[in-house]
């Protein structure tokens, strides 16, 4: 684990708060990627009950929205699918 993410996490290993740099942002958002099996298909209440699991300043609308713009996670347009790309072979 990075210096910049252990600054950002407690010591249950959730996000303390929301960074303003970007790159603690970045380390952020690809911590929370890593909690997701890649290639498998999320509902949105799952993506909802791992992501709420792992911050501690209840904002999961947000966290959700910044890991589909960062383009670590995808969603269909009706937002009833995500998933996380499986790596190139």
């Amino acid at each position: 684990m990075s210096d910049v993410l252990a600054s950002l996490l407690d010591n249950d290993g959730k996000i303390k708060r929301w960074p303003k740099k970007p790159e603690e942002r970045a380390a952020v958002l690809v911590y929370l990627a890593g909690k997701f099996e890649k290639g498998k298909d999320y509902t949105e209440k799952d993506v909802n009950a791992i992501i709420g699991g792992l911050h501690a300043f209840n904002d999961i609308t947000m966290l959700r929205r910044e890991l589909i713009t960062a383009k670590l996670m995808n969603r269909t347009p009706d937002c009833k699918r995500y998933w996380i790309e499986p790596e190139a072979q």
